[in-house]
């Protein structure tokens, strides 16, 4: 019992730091990042109630969500936190709940062509590279609004906000900076899409910053499930 052990100190956390900064806990949504662990730790988790998982690699998300599916009937919900591939979309369009990582257009439209064929609409968040670091992906933050009106034009896909993942670091102070770069971004812009819900980042490591700073969508794994273990295969 130990994820649910600590799943409970990371909602406790949570509330501290909220209850520090004036905020409500109830605002902020838990990703479970379960990416390497085995789908039976999902199953475990999700018993106890939480909703949220997300995976970064297309392959292992499928594999999890068959094998839950034909031996469970929990409500999960499914989101993609890593690079997606173009070619990789059809994988999980019938499932994703939703995918945090779209930093193009094109990577946009073809979310929107293959949800058409099987007459779904899909929730994306805009993911943007607040760090400006080379390799990573994202938008540039001067580009973010023009993306996402692009985006906001296609039939069957939604955008429901922004994504960044902050530089690794042990500076916080620049950590702080990445944040708070795309809450000033999210703040700036939301007026123009009124179907804006989400700002997520935060993880493990600096999710008391991204709180403090505007966050209410945190992307936890190691926090949860422990250290990584083997790929699953």
């Amino acid at each position: 019992m130990k994820i649910l052990s600590n799943y409970s100190s990371l909602k406790e956390k949570i509330r501290e730091v909220c209850e520090r900064c004036g905020r409500n806990p109830d605002e902020i949504t838990i990703v479970a990042v379960s990416k390497t662990f085995p789908f039976t730790r999902i199953i475990e988790l999700n018993s106890a109630g939480h909703l949220d998982f997300g995976e970064n690699k297309i392959r292992e998300m499928r594999d999890k969500y068959y094998n839950i599916s034909f031996q469970y009937s929990g409500k999960i919900n499914w989101h993609m936190v890593g690079h997606l591939q173009s070619n990789k979309v059809k994988d999980i369009i019938a499932f994703i709940h939703l995918i945090q990582s779209v930093d193009t257009y094109n990577l946009a439209e073809v979310i929107d062509n293959t949800a058409k064929k099987i007459n779904r609409k899909i929730d994306i968040l805009v993911q943007v590279n607040t760090s400006k670091e080379e390799q990573k992906f994202g938008a540039a933050p001067d580009e973010t609004e023009r993306l996402c009106k692009q985006i906001s034009l296609l039939e069957n896909v939604n955008v429901k906000g922004l994504m960044t993942i902050a530089k690794m670091t042990d500076d916080r102070d620049e950590i702080r900076s990445n944040f708070r770069t795309l809450k000033e971004l999210h703040d700036r812009i939301k007026p123009e899409f009124p179907d804006f819900k989400y700002l997520s980042m935060g993880m493990t490591d600096d999710f008391d910053i991204a709180i403090e700073e505007g966050s209410n969508m945190l992307r936890i794994g190691s926090a949860i499930f422990g250290e990584r273990i083997n790929p699953v295969q």
